[in-house]
């Protein structure tokens, strides 16, 4: 009796099996992914249509073939360590990238996870591996990687990689003795380009020195755009004689290039200065090369000085290296100066802002330095960010220490070029005044039109980034360059700094007078509020009033006082 039943059982179980079968089989070749059962030896034994059209062969090809056969030679061993760890029962799968050759000889960069089919003694039968097109994934991330660290104008490695670089070819110095230089060369009057024939003449000026340095030097030298119009060259395995060369053959070769801008043709020069890195840290190497760099532009520019600290004439040399000294040991000191210059409201007279200014203590306790005095040296030697960065979280604890006394006071502060083109340094912004829990609005951030053209689109990632936080952005300087319409157009700014050419002798320059109404017009049509600086008298206050400016700055309103007591108390 129980024979039957046993019969009837053994032939569901028998069933429900086919069905599992089918299922899988199903499922397997109909999946919209590649799917594959391969052997522990790498034997293809089951392959589906997916996987086919991802390496365009048909599946009696690919089972003739192993997954070696397959793969880039690069990629052999990228999962070694995963399969043993797989093998060994420590994972249940694992997944890599890895490149497979297609039918055609071109490679698809694939994502392969690879998990295992035990039989009933837990020992490993085969692989079963889902097979995933990543290629559009790829060549994605390889744009974004590449955008990362190459000048978006030039296609040129930026100044981030270009450090990196340098730093590691300092410390190969310094450990092996292995010889190596640094070149850095700023195009000579590069700023008359951008004022004459406005960016655009500049923008092709950069590509075409970018070409010229690639077409003269070794693919193993390093070339980067690492400022407005300063480029870097590393150059390894070489010595001072061939540094000297190497120089030499750039200057020539781009003086005897002309750049047609509009109806002009005009010949383009530069100024390198070059150091050996034996024994230099990356940032005294930078220093060092910007300090021969200048001597050249002073020299007459169009040529290449050698840092030689040897050299006992080069006073001039010393002297900046000891001003350079001097800033950055104000810096780590947290001795530098922060001074405030009111800013008057023509609505209601009242002073609402303060423009942020910082001053270098002199060394022998006389009046402290004025900006025109240091900063030169501060961009020349890599400390400008730095000095920027103390400025702004500075003001935010100035306004953090009004919380209670003035809630709504505005600080303006003005940040560099080396700034402005830096996202990390967007970030540092915007930790700082969320740790401080101030109003973002109560940042005004100064640009000028010169920082703008350096690096434009970085400026313009910038500007963004930090506007919908909330932060105000002030064009200064407007009117002095020819570019400037072109930045309203792409930046928004909150402010027009009317530049002080155009507002000292306004009562009685009827040209002035027609400048600055255009710009409060234009100023006005776009939403924007106007500042008139360098205002020294009260008929120009008036004057200002009656054409429509929104606020004005001059010593006639306040000249700058310590920040402390020109915020009323407020300690920095």
């Amino acid at each position: 009796m129980e024979q039957p039943d046993a019969v009837v059982s053994a032939s569901g179980v028998e069933r429900a099996l086919r069905e599992s079968r089918g299922r899988f089989e199903s499922a397997f070749q109909q999946a919209p992914i590649g799917m594959a059962l391969i052997a522990m030896d790498g034997r293809w034994l089951q392959v589906n249509d997916a996987l086919c059209q991802i390496t365009g062969f048909e599946a009696a090809q690919l089972l003739t073939l192993t997954l070696g056969d397959l793969t880039h030679a690069e990629d052999a061993d990228v999962e070694a360590d995963a399969l043993q760890e797989l093998l060994a029962g420590g994972v249940e799968s694992f997944e890599v990238e890895r490149r497979l050759r297609r039918a055609l000889g071109d490679d698809v960069w694939v994502l392969l996870t690879t998990s295992l089919v035990r039989d009933p003694e837990h020992r490993p039968m085969h692989r079963l591996m889902q097979v995933q097109d990543i290629s559009e994934r790829k060549a994605l991330s390889g744009k974004l990687e590449h955008a990362v660290d190459h000048d978006h104008l030039t296609g040129l490695h930026n100044r981030r990689h270009f450090e990196r670089a340098l730093s590691r070819e300092t410390e190969r110095a310094r450990r092996y003795g292995v010889p190596g230089a640094l070149l850095l060369l700023d195009i000579d009057h590069f700023k008359r380009v951008n004022d004459e024939f406005g960016h655009r003449a500049g923008d092709d000026v950069l590509k075409g020195v970018a070409g010229m340095l690639r077409l003269r030097l070794r693919q193993t030298d390093l070339i980067a755009r690492v400022g407005g119009d300063e480029f870097a060259v590393l150059l390894p395995q070489t010595d001072l004689a061939q540094v000297q060369i190497v120089a030499e053959d750039v200057v020539r070769s781009l003086a005897r290039e002309t750049a047609q801008l509009a109806d002009r043709s005009l010949r383009i020069t530069a100024s390198i200065g070059a150091v050996m890195l034996d024994g230099l840290t990356d940032g005294e190497a930078f220093a060092c090369a910007d300090v021969a760099m200048y001597e050249a532009k002073e020299a007459g520019r169009n040529r290449v000085e050698m840092y030689r600290p040897l050299n006992g004439g080069r006073a001039r040399t010393s002297v900046r290296l000891a001003e350079a000294d001097r800033i950055r040991r104000a810096l780590l000191s947290d001795e530098l100066l922060l001074y405030a210059q009111p800013i008057r409201d023509l609505r209601d007279g009242q002073v609402k802002s303060h423009e942020i200014l910082v001053r270098l203590p002199a060394e022998d306790g006389g009046e402290p330095l004025l900006p025109a005095r240091f900063l030169y040296r501060a961009e020349q030697s890599g400390l400008i960010q730095a000095m920027d960065g103390w400025v702004v979280h500075r003001a935010i604890r100035l306004i953090e220490a009004r919380r209670g006394s003035d809630p709504r006071v505005v600080l303006h502060v003005n940040l560099s070029g080396r700034s402005v083109g830096d996202q990390r340094f967007a970030q540092r912004i915007e930790d700082a005044i969320d740790a401080a829990g101030i109003d973002p609005s109560q940042l005004v951030f100064e640009l000028t039109e010169t920082a703008a053209i350096s690096q434009f689109e970085d400026v313009r990632a910038f500007v963004a980034r930090l506007h919908a936080r909330g932060c105000r952005f002030a064009l200064d300087d407007f009117g002095a360059g020819f570019g400037s319409f072109h930045y309203l157009k792409n930046f928004p700014f909150d402010y027009l700094k009317i530049d002080g050419d155009f507002v000292r002798d306004i009562v009685h320059d009827p040209t002035n007078r027609l400048v600055v109404s255009a710009i409060v017009g234009v100023a006005r049509g776009m939403g924007m509020e106007t500042v008139a600086e360098f205002v020294i008298d009260e008929e120009t206050v008036t004057m200002l009033r009656t054409l429509g400016v929104d606020h004005v700055q001059g010593f006639h309103v306040g000249r700058p006082v310590l920040a402390a007591e020109g915020l009323g108390g407020a300690n920095a």
